[in-house]
């Protein structure tokens, strides 16, 4: 969640995208901040301190979705719905239920994997120019670029540039290199994670193995 965002703060972002029910989106702006405010404390006193869910009810069309989904992405956490109605139908239902944990946990998969992906997505952008560079021009790059790019210091503080892989690294930037093919080698497919299925659920093992192999690099 946003640490900042006080009750005040979130309801404002909800009014953004939602017209009227004042007070419920009062009410969730509360009982999300509460949710944060217990996360702060001690792990001893989070026991006894339990979290409150919330129960949203009106007719169709109020805002109740909404107002869900946006807080959901304020806090961000995986929003996800399903329809009651699948679950009060005569016979089996098991792979419904399979259904809503498989769509859950591929959701909050891809929320993660799109976290973990800003957080390095300059520091990626950087090495890929580099390796881009180190491939239109081999050992074009000074001593210290190598140290940096493996993982070391420059003990110099200095830092000599070729003037060649600048004026290529400019080019690349200006989109001017587009057109130019290269060849890149690249490992092949890591070992699958195993797991155990139970009796009856071999399709939904086999689903999750194949989300959880996404999260690994390859």
């Amino acid at each position: 969640m946003q640490a900042t965002l006080t009750p005040p703060q979130i309801v404002a972002e909800l009014d953004k995208f939602i017209v009227g029910q004042e007070e419920a989106k009062r009410m969730v702006a509360i009982a999300l901040r509460n949710r944060w405010r217990r996360r702060q404390l001690d792990p001893e006193l989070q026991e006894e301190v339990a979290p409150k869910n919330i129960i949203m009810i009106g007719p169709t069309g109020v805002g109740k979705t909404e107002i869900a989904r946006r807080l959901a992405k304020l806090a961000g956490s995986p929003f996800f719905k399903v329809e009651a109605s699948k679950f009060t139908e005569v016979g089996y239902v098991g792979r419904d239920v399979e259904s809503m944990i498989r769509d859950l946990m591929e959701i909050g998969v891809n929320l993660v994997r799109q976290e973990e992906t800003d957080r390095v997505k300059e520091k990626a952008e950087q090495l890929a120019e580099e390796a881009l560079l180190d491939l239109l021009l081999p050992n074009s790059r000074s001593k210290s670029q190598s140290d940096q790019a493996q993982g070391g210091q420059d003990d110099s503080g200095e830092q000599t540039e070729n003037p060649t892989r600048e004026k290529f690294r400019q080019l690349w930037r200006d989109g001017k290199l587009n057109d130019r093919l290269v060849e890149v080698e690249v490992e092949g497919q890591g070992m699958q994670m195993g797991m155990m299925a139970m009796p009856g659920m071999e399709d939904m093992e086999m689903q999750f193995r194949d989300m959880f192999s996404r999260m690994f690099p390859k």
